[in-house]
């Protein structure tokens, strides 16, 4: 077997410029592990944290990047081979991934590649009636709209909080997503919809129509007014943006209400919660197969979708990364392999 690869690297962080297509070593299986010939790729944002070597983060939560790097987590391909173990996957399976999650941080995920080898646990089958494309744009935004709105699917101590992460029932509920068209918002929008709740989406007015589709009962053109202004009385937001700005968002919850901030980082409410009588909680996602077995079911029968921002080839990945850098993402960036 050829022992090489084309993958995208890089050598020194930076911008997307730093991104090189280049050979690279075909990855080593191990036991328990399954090699994957890979079809598609999703992009997510911790791939562009690990490009730019994790500056967002406080210097004692950056992870020790070694160079060169191979940064993606999310696949769709087929099983190539299955190493010592493997008893649930054999070679010729269509198979979807999100790849060592968070373990892999510091780039052992490794997707941006022709092959990537992944813990079997972290696998499921590919939903049949989708292509690699959609599915490839599936894991990472799924599984976290899935583990902060249905079911975490793990015990590991919650990073971000002292107490665990516990969703709220949705049906019947006023649930407002913020950042609705984006990876992880537009999946939360038909997440909360299929679960019974009255669904407000916040985006720009660009993506009215599509929110409609995807089963917004209300929306909210961020550029016409501000969402925590006219909102009032919500049980839940999903905040899909997060970050510094996020506390704006208490005032739109009734007492009892909580605010899931997809990204916490930057945000203090704890004292103004508190006073509100409102929660404030996040979690750190997790690769998990069995969720997207789970979840694989909705996307087959097409109660969930995922729109495709844009597509690009492996080789294009720094225009596929200038892309995202531009921001007013549709749903998902994906580089099909050639």
């Amino acid at each position: 077997m050829n022992k090489v690869m084309k993958a995208v690297r890089f050598h020194a962080f930076g911008g997307p410029e730093v991104l090189q297509y280049e050979d690279a070593p075909r990855p080593q299986l191990a036991a328990g592990e399954v090699l994957v010939r890979v079809h598609a790729i999703g992009l997510n944002p911790p791939d562009w944290y690990l490009r730019e070597g994790y500056k967002m983060l406080p210097p004692e939560w950056q992870p020790q990047v070694s160079l060169p790097a191979i940064p993606g987590t999310d696949i769709s391909g087929v099983v190539e081979t299955v190493g010592e173990g493997v008893e649930q996957f054999s070679a010729g399976d269509e198979v979807y991934s999100m790849v060592r999650f968070p373990s892999g941080l510091a780039g052992d995920s490794r997707g941006y590649a022709e092959y990537v080898s992944a813990p079997a646990s972290d696998l499921a089958r590919k939903p049949v009636d989708i292509d690699h494309v959609h599915a490839a744009g599936a894991p990472m935004s799924l599984l976290t709209a899935w583990q902060f709105m249905i079911e975490p699917g793990h015990q590991e101590p919650n990073p971000l909080q002292p107490g665990r992460h516990i969703p709220v029932p949705l049906k019947g509920k006023i649930v407002v997503v913020n950042g609705a068209a984006g990876g992880v918002g537009h999946l939360a929008v038909q997440l909360a919809k299929w679960k019974g709740a009255h669904v407000i989406a916040v985006a720009s007015g660009t993506h009215q129509k599509l929110m409609r589709e995807l089963g917004a009962d209300e929306f909210i053109d961020y550029t016409q007014s501000a969402p925590e202004d006219v909102v009032r009385d919500a049980d839940l937001v999903i905040d899909a943006v997060g970050g510094p700005n996020s506390g704006r968002f208490l005032r739109t919850l009734k007492p009892g209400g909580a605010l899931f901030p997809i990204f916490p980082l930057g945000l203090s409410a704890s004292e103004e919660a508190k006073k509100l009588g409102v929660t404030v909680s996040t979690t750190q996602v997790r690769s998990n197969g069995a969720q997207l077995e789970d979840v694989g079911r909705l996307l087959n029968d097409g109660t969930i979708r995922v729109v495709i921002d844009s597509t690009f080839r492996l080789s294009e990945a720094r225009q596929s990364h200038e892309r995202a850098a531009k921001g007013h993402i549709q749903g998902k960036i994906v580089l099909k392999v050639e």
